[in-house]
């Protein structure tokens, strides 16, 4: 049985930082139904030229294991029928701009009307309160809005772009907080409204420029750099675009290096022989080993490095992740079939339980409604003529 066994989650969130967080929930066990419109589909459902994809490669990813029913959140019966959903779960997930849900009648106030003890996340740009609680955002701004952009990139270059994983931060951090006020409300008996801000989870990543901030130091970029190691970084090898992660820790690993690259002389050059000379002299230094990695395969080079104890592998693309062995066995990696047959790898979760040997991944992306017998039938009780005048009436759409 997996951990969330049970658990009902209302999935009233779109793009990807509130779907990523309900599809977290769903790789633990948890039934998530995700609540859409024709009217006005989930726009991740959409390519994303943006982003150089043919297909809806991140709507395939956070929908996975979902259950789809359509919603007209526009509509009085509508909005009846989501509180009836709401009624029987035990999370209700949502992604809007501030103060949409109390403008559709679906705030806390109206949830916990159906449900005294529901668990309301909202996951949006800046929170529910505050001067700029009515921002919107995604995730290139929370980056940038949360100085996580302005620490990214090189020093002689300008910050650098967050995107999706920017969004996944959020999800994971409103993920987190959800679990922490299911296990309040089995301490309690109460629910909660967990308001989680994009831009602050951001800020939450940098907090240690933040206390050098405030400490009035200023902190620069340093691109693929290190506070104290050197040479570290990722250097160029024989195969295009295909690079080698390098960290040099000690002046023994330092050696080490010197000789796999026939230059014994370089350990004990006065520029590179201690740590804080290498650092110093990182300038002249990166070319060394740029010009010697570019020589030969990066699969040679990681093996080589690691043989001596020095810490290196290749910065491996999506089709390495996929194709990996160990990943394939631990489940991490899995395929899973789409409706129509086609089958197309996924990521599994990311942590494995005692007694617990289920995938992650049980399904593949959902069909816009594919799940209203069960959900308007089964679950709340609806009659096949109900649900025809639901549809009829657009209510249902």
């Amino acid at each position: 049985m997996t951990p969330l066994s049970g658990l009902r989650v209302a999935d009233f969130t779109v793009h990807a930082a509130g779907p990523f967080c309900t599809h977290m929930l769903s790789q633990l066990g948890a039934e998530v139904i995700k609540v859409e419109t024709a009217l006005r589909p989930d726009i991740f459902r959409k390519s994303h030229a943006v982003y150089g994809r043919k297909g809806p490669a991140t709507f395939d990813q956070v929908s996975s294991n979902k259950l789809s029913v359509r919603l007209n959140l526009k509509h009085p019966d509508g909005i009846a029928l989501a509180k009836r959903l709401v009624a029987v779960s035990d999370v209700a997930a949502e992604s809007f701009r501030a103060g949409v849900m109390e403008r559709l009648g679906l705030s806390y106030d109206d949830l916990r009307a159906a449900r005294p003890d529901i668990v309301m996340v909202s996951v949006s740009s800046s929170g529910q309160t505050g001067p700029e609680s009515h921002f919107a955002g995604y995730a290139p701004l929370f980056g940038a809005w949360g100085g996580l952009g302005h620490l990214s990139g090189h020093a002689d270059g300008p910050p650098v772009e967050m995107r999706h994983v920017m969004d996944h931060s959020v999800g994971m951090n409103a993920a987190l907080a959800t679990m922490a006020a299911l296990l309040q409300r089995r301490r309690t008996g109460r629910g909660c409204h967990v308001d989680v801000a994009a831009r602050e989870v951001a800020s939450s990543l940098v907090g240690d420029a933040l206390v050098a901030a405030s400490a009035g130091i200023t902190v620069e970029r340093m691109g693929n750099g290190d506070l104290r190691r050197a040479p570290h970084g990722l250097y160029p090898t024989r195969d295009p675009d295909r690079w080698l992660a390098i960290a040099v820790a000690n002046d023994a690993q330092w050696c080490a290096l010197a000789m796999l690259m026939d230059q014994a002389d370089l350990a004990s050059d006065p520029r590179y022989a201690t740590e804080t000379a290498r650092h110093a002299n990182s300038a002249t230094l990166d070319p060394l080993i740029a010009n010697w990695s570019r020589q030969s395969t990066g699969e040679q080079l990681a093996a080589s490095l690691q043989s001596a104890g020095i810490p290196a592998h290749l910065s491996w693309a999506a089709s390495d992740i996929v194709s990996d062995p160990h990943l394939r066995a631990r489940g991490a990696i899995l395929d899973v079939t789409e409706t129509g047959g086609a089958t197309r790898a996924a990521v599994g979760r990311v942590a494995r339980f005692s007694g617990d040997d289920t995938p992650g991944i049980t399904q593949g992306t959902p069909t816009l409604g594919g799940a209203e017998s069960y959900v308007y039938g089964e679950l709340l009780g609806l009659s096949d003529t109900d649900i025809s005048a639901l549809v009829a009436d657009r209510a249902i759409y």
